[in-house]
């Protein structure tokens, strides 16, 4: 039986090991680790009852179920993480850019007012020369 267990031991989960080697005959108390994931070979196993079959295949669906739902919720918080970084990335660039057009803006409009005061200027001496040219 220690062969059997050493041999048993390197093949089986630590669960399942446990069932092959307690000697019992009676109803064996199932681990919560079973109860929570039952073993992947127990659908190969001749079924006593087609109930029993059942309640495995459900408790197989639920454990591959939360399974699936405990690894699409971290993809989905992987996922809104990184969103959240690009528009906060996005965010910081229009800013910078926004800033940016506000000083390119400004510039023009202090061009626009200097060239309109030097039009100003220019009108007002050709005024006047073409005053002194008249009398």
């Amino acid at each position: 039986m220690k062969d059997m267990a050493a041999v048993m031991g390197k093949s089986m989960p630590p669960a399942a090991t446990k069932h092959a080697l307690s000697g019992n005959k009676g109803p064996n108390l199932a681990t919560s680790q079973e109860v929570d994931c039952p073993r992947p070979n127990q659908d190969k196993s001749p079924a006593k009852k087609k109930k029993a079959l059942s309640e495995a295949s459900t408790l197989d669906s639920a454990c591959s179920f939360d399974a699936t739902a405990a690894g699409a919720g971290r993809e989905i918080s992987m996922l809104v993480t990184k969103f959240t970084e690009v528009l906060s990335e996005r965010a910081a660039s229009d800013t910078t850019q926004i800033k940016e057009l506000e000083g390119i803006l400004t510039e023009a409009r202090n061009l626009e007012s200097y060239l309109k005061e030097k039009k100003s200027k220019l009108r007002q001496t050709l005024a006047l020369i073409s005053d002194k040219l008249q009398s």
